[in-house]
């Protein structure tokens, strides 16, 4: 039947596995869940309809058989009456039930084995999905953990892949660079200003020196 190819796969089924190899394994456990529900459904309705016809069949041969003796006793009630071809008739419609009984009883063996693997499937399928809801928060949890532990894993890496040093002591060198630049500047302009002041000194110490030279010529005139 493929229905129980298909609940044989469900419960041959790891979960594990199917959570490795899916896209989405939320997404998957959901779906595993869903579609055993699903099926585990459909079980149930073919054990119920399995044990109907059992129970059917199982009549049809308590039917045959009881008719079975009934035609019996017909057929020794002509043979008492020294009636043979009543009996023979009897005897014939018979065995015809004898044979249907058989029949019916064939079948009700195959239908009874029918719902003992019918219910051996839904028992195993029913603890499969136990098992899958039991564990199905669990393995939710735990991928929802590998991937925050993923993304901060890349993200760290990305954050380790830039060089930050090499960009700050870049920075350092451009900024010190200026504040020399700048202090250059300053220096030259400071030294332009102490030139121009060195020469008026200098000037006023040459009329200093001048007018000392003049006031002792005078003396000695």
């Amino acid at each position: 039947m493929a229905l129980l190819e298909r609940v044989s796969t469900l419960i041959r089924a790891n979960l594990n596995e199917l959570i490795d190899k899916a896209e989405h394994p939320e997404i998957m456990i959901k779906q595993v869940i869903l579609d055993m529900e699903n099926q585990l459904l459909q079980v149930k309705t073919q054990v119920a309809i399995a044990m109907a016809d059992q129970h059917l069949l199982e009549r049809k041969q308590k039917e045959n058989e009881e008719k079975i003796a009934d035609w019996g006793r017909k057929a020794e009630m002509a043979v008492g009456k020294k009636q043979d071809d009543l009996a023979r008739a009897a005897i014939e419609r018979s065995l015809h039930y004898k044979q249907m009984s058989e029949n019916f009883r064939q079948q009700v063996a195959d239908q009874t084995a029918q719902v003992e693997t019918l219910k051996n499937a839904l028992n195993k399928l029913t603890q499969k999905l136990e098992e899958a809801r039991s564990r199905s928060e669990l393995l939710i949890s735990q991928n929802r953990r590998a991937r925050t532990l993923s993304k901060a894993v890349d993200a760290q890496s990305t954050v380790s892949g830039t060089n930050h040093g090499a960009t700050f002591d870049r920075m350092k060198h451009k900024v010190m660079r200026q504040e020399a630049i700048g202090q250059a500047k300053t220096d030259l302009l400071s030294s332009e200003a102490a030139s121009v002041e060195d020469r008026f000194a200098q000037m006023e110490k040459e009329d200093e020196i001048s007018r000392i030279l003049s006031e002792l010529k005078a003396k000695r005139a």
